[in-house]
């Protein structure tokens, strides 16, 4: 029967670097059951930042990012031999065990996180995190926009008001209501970065008696990233 695993050959590329995309599966409902705070739950977005830190330590992961409910993960070792399968089933199924873990309480359904591949070469690194970067802004736009709009109007009547409405229509309608989106905490507007930095530690050597600084590697959750950029990735010793 095994040559009935039709896809479990299927393989990224040889000596590829990939991004594995998650995307929570019906969150909006979970949000609801949850009762998070409208527009931005802060609680949330440190579950996902220890969801993001399970997923960098046990897959290795070169560097990842976060906003809402999506996570993408940079792997350059790719583990499973690189068999997508395998990949995208581990990985989503982990994301959603850690996330129970973090959450920590009864909910009324399970979670589930759904998963894709993307193989990425050097060059086109900080080209997909900007593209993500700016998706997240999109989302800081929107959901300030409507829940601004649900605090003044029905849930149907503000869907109706928002909808065609542009970015720039929606900075205006905010800030008529002196909300000005430049002044909000950075992760809403940019997400969560997860990476390698080192740090200088003091100690103290016995052997020749004197204290000596060392460098310790740690793991970096950034909610101030900047804009992404070159400088910023190579900084981060992401790309060369």
């Amino acid at each position: 029967m095994k040559e009935y695993e039709v896809y479990s050959a299927l393989k990224v590329p040889i000596n590829s670097k990939i991004i594995v995309r998650l995307d929570g599966r019906a969150f909006h409902a979970l949000a609801n059951n949850l009762n998070l705070k409208k527009p931005y739950d802060k609680d949330f977005y440190k579950l996902m930042e220890g969801v993001c830190v399970d997923l960098f330590k046990e897959f290795g992961a070169s560097f990842i990012y976060t906003f809402s409910d999506e996570i993408n993960i940079l792997l350059d070792n790719i583990p499973f031999n690189g068999r997508v399968e395998k990949l995208d089933s581990v990985i989503a199924s982990f994301a959603s065990s850690s996330f129970m873990m973090h959450l920590n309480k009864n909910i009324k359904k399970a979670v589930a996180f759904d998963s894709r591949i993307i193989p990425v070469v050097d060059e086109n690194i900080v080209k997909y995190f900007k593209w993500r970067q700016d998706e997240s802004w999109k989302n800081c736009i929107n959901s300030y926009g409507i829940w601004l709009l649900k605090s003044k109007y029905s849930d149907n009547e503000a869907s109706d008001k928002i909808k065609g409405l542009k970015s720039n229509e929606i900075h205006e309608l905010l800030f008529q209501d002196n909300i000005n989106l430049n002044d909000v905490d950075n992760y809403k507007k940019r997400g969560i970065a997860i990476y390698r930095s080192i740090k200088k530690v003091e100690g103290y050597n016995k052997k020749e008696n004197k204290k000596q600084v060392s460098n310790r590697s740690f793991i970096n959750a950034d909610w101030n990233i900047p804009i992404f950029n070159e400088k910023f990735f190579k900084e981060i010793n992401v790309i060369k």
